[in-house]
């Protein structure tokens, strides 16, 4: 008879938030494949659980995921799981998943943690629709084309960000998507959880100052469906990204497109704007 392919969450941070019923799969399945196989010890270690484990990452799932469905196939059960959380979910996994299907392999999935439902739960922010993202491009240039690309959307936007790139990523989602409110989740369900709320304007000023560290999940309200802007808010906006040096020619393409402006209209009042206040 075949095995089976048990798809397990694993705790994102507290080492409490693992089901019973994923125990007991890791305990009585013949091989684990993970994302690290040190980091999965230990929690193996933490509840004395010696099932075998075996590497599968997103270096080798391309080449590993038929090796392991062929075990599968002359009958072992195998459990895969991810460093944290639910498995396939901005982790390695989906290739293990697809080959599984094409085999005709059962596949279980088990209900567990996962930081983008953990967090959404409690931002505050409409939960009836939401867009998973996943991480925005480390490059400026492609992670500005992604925020504009979703511009217009108004389901709540949820992304995984690194520390090192959290400030930059905020001022382009203040830039390109206004000054949204948003939720900063910082090392959810460890001992260092934080939770920062409020405009996006507010929490870089909160940040400016700080090393951030940790893995970190962003929420962002969706478009409101309303691009009307008034004059005074307009020239907020232009006083705003000319004092972070933003240049007049693209001051007119980001206001133009995010409130449906004619950018020649936006161009001359943030050159009017720039001389009122070099003349003072």
């Amino acid at each position: 008879m075949p095995g089976q392919l048990f798809i397990v969450p694993t705790p994102i941070g507290n080492l409490e938030d693992i089901t019973l019923r994923a125990l007991r799969v890791l305990k009585e399945v013949d091989l684990i494949a993970a994302e690290d196989t040190r980091h999965t010890q230990h929690l193996l270690n933490h509840y004395g659980i010696r099932t075998s484990l075996t590497s599968y990452h997103e270096h080798n799932e391309r080449e590993k995921a038929q090796t392991l469905v062929d075990r599968i196939k002359n009958g072992a059960n195998i459990a895969l799981v991810s460093d944290a959380g639910t498995p396939a979910i901005a982790d390695p996994g989906f290739r293990l998943v697809a080959a599984a299907i094409a085999a005709g392999v059962q596949i279980v999935p088990l209900p567990g943690a996962a930081a983008l439902a953990t967090v959404l739960s409690a931002s505050g922010l409409p939960t009836d629709r939401f867009l998973f993202e996943g991480f925005l491009p480390a490059k400026k240039a492609e992670r500005r084309a992604k925020l504009q690309a979703l511009r217009e959307q108004t389901a709540t936007l949820i992304f995984y960000e690194a520390p090192h790139r959290l400030l930059d990523t905020l001022n382009d989602i203040r830039q390109l998507l206004g000054d949204r409110r948003l939720v900063v989740a910082r090392e959810v369900s460890k001992v260092h959880e934080e939770f920062l709320r409020g405009a996006v304007s507010g929490i870089v000023d909160q940040l400016a100052d700080r090393k951030v560290k940790g893995e970190i999940t962003l929420v962002v309200h969706g478009a409101t469906g309303d691009a009307r802007v008034s004059d005074e808010q307009l020239s907020t906006e232009i006083r705003r990204l000319t004092d972070e040096q933003v240049g007049v020619k693209e001051i007119a393409e980001l206001l133009g497109e995010r409130y449906g402006l004619a950018k020649r209209e936006v161009y001359r009042l943030a050159l009017e704007l720039k001389g009122a206040t070099r003349a003072k």
